[in-house]
């Protein structure tokens, strides 16, 4: 760890823009889940609701100006919670809306998250017609014992008809989220949830492995979960499985065919810029003088809907940025430039020489002229490059 406060800050280069929504609500609260999400009792204030987040947006606009003007939207994730709750004519009032107060790339990526039993294809159809041209579903697996235990409230079939609709539709891509190291699996169940998710083909694939999470019922009840060598021959074998069927492993737990990379995560890992509106959405901002804030909104309901849209707001300090950009960026298995850390932190690359030459001669990173890269060992150990890139 080192002290960078004496450091020289230069201009910031403004990354892509995007925009994440949350919706709060889901039909129930799964086990697992320590998301900000609400189970849904009786109706759900849709219209009254986007009217808060387009009020939350404007707000937005006008505090953060100066850093937004003239940018347009690389990307937005509508996020949950189960947004395949509302309505497509309302995700299309929604972005229509948020079009006339930012303008859009022309190739935007739009991305909603549903699950398969609230995606039905008359609801898909809608989707795509109000904008959306990317579904991510959460599938979890394709064992309707397994879907019990995770509390999920779909069934196998509905998952792989509301897969097979995706893949026939207009839709850009689709992303399948899919969970492994659940309750009493065993390595066969794992990779034949897996090999039942490649045979549907889809473009994107996000694979991870359930993690216990402080305050949701699974801490209070904790399942009997695979022990750390079941859940590595998991992981070895499903990553050979992926990389043989065409995909890429990009991202820690993101996997996906070429050229079908989700764009808005990307520019999370990239450490890109990124506005965020709803119930306990978090956003960061860059400034051309220097500044980087990261922001985040009122996390219930109820005090988001009395108009109280802003929760907490920070600089992020010039000793933080190296952790703040590494945390990020080594969470991509792609290459860093080293240009791309000057551009979005203001900090010469001088600023990590000491950590970057500890980091090469325990072999965790590699480089080039132009390049850091991180290696294997230096994922197995990431925590501890990462806690180098700390401040005093």
């Amino acid at each position: 760890m080192t002290e960078f406060s004496a450091v020289q800050l230069s201009a910031i280069q403004l990354p892509p823009l995007s925009l994440y929504i949350h919706i709060p609500w889901c039909v129930q609260k799964c086990p697992y889940c320590d998301f900000n999400s609400h189970a849904q009792k009786g109706f759900i204030p849709e219209v009254e609701y986007i009217t808060h987040l387009l009020a939350d947006l404007k707000q937005d606009l006008l505090r953060y100006h100066s850093s937004i003007a003239k940018r347009k939207l690389h990307s937005i994730f509508i996020g949950g919670g189960t947004p395949s709750l509302f309505s497509a004519q309302n995700i299309d009032y929604l972005l229509n809306q948020i079009k006339q107060l930012i303008p859009f790339e022309k190739d935007i990526e739009i991305t909603l998250e549903a699950n398969p039993s609230t995606a039905e294809s008359e609801r898909f159809m809608g989707y795509v017609q109000a904008g959306v041209n990317r579904i991510s579903m959460g599938i979890q697996s394709f064992s309707d014992e397994k879907l019990q235990k995770l509390g999920r409230i779909h069934n196998a079939i509905e998952a792989k008809s509301a897969v097979v609709f995706a893949r026939h539709s207009v839709l850009n891509s689709f992303n399948l989220d899919l969970m492994h190291g659940l309750p009493n699996q065993s390595l066969a169940q794992a990779l034949d949830d897996l090999q039942q998710a490649i045979e549907l083909a889809p473009p994107h694939l996000s694979w991870y492995q359930l993690t216990i999470e402080p305050n949701t019922m699974f801490a209070y009840r904790p399942p009997k979960l695979p022990d750390d060598d079941e859940l590595w021959d998991i992981f070895e074998q499903g990553h050979q499985l992926l990389t043989k069927a065409g995909y890429q492993q990009y991202e820690t737990s993101a996997y996906a065919k070429e050229g079908f990379q989700c764009r808005h995560n990307l520019n999370y890992w990239r450490f890109g810029d990124y506005l965020a509106i709803g119930c306990g959405a978090h956003g960061k901002l860059s400034f051309t003088d220097g500044r980087i804030v990261r922001f985040s909104k009122t996390k219930h309901p109820k005090g988001y809907m009395r108009g109280e849209y802003l929760y907490e707001e920070k600089n992020i300090p010039v000793a933080e940025r190296p952790f703040e950009f590494f945390m990020n960026r080594f969470r991509l298995l792609e290459p860093v430039e080293k240009q791309q850390f000057e551009f979005l932190t203001g900090l010469a690359q001088s600023a990590v020489q000491k950590q970057i030459d500890w980091a090469l001669e325990k072999k965790y990173l590699s480089e080039t002229h132009r390049t850091w890269q991180i290696t294997e060992q230096g994922k197995l150990f990431l925590n501890e490059l990462l806690t180098e890139f700390l401040p005093e």
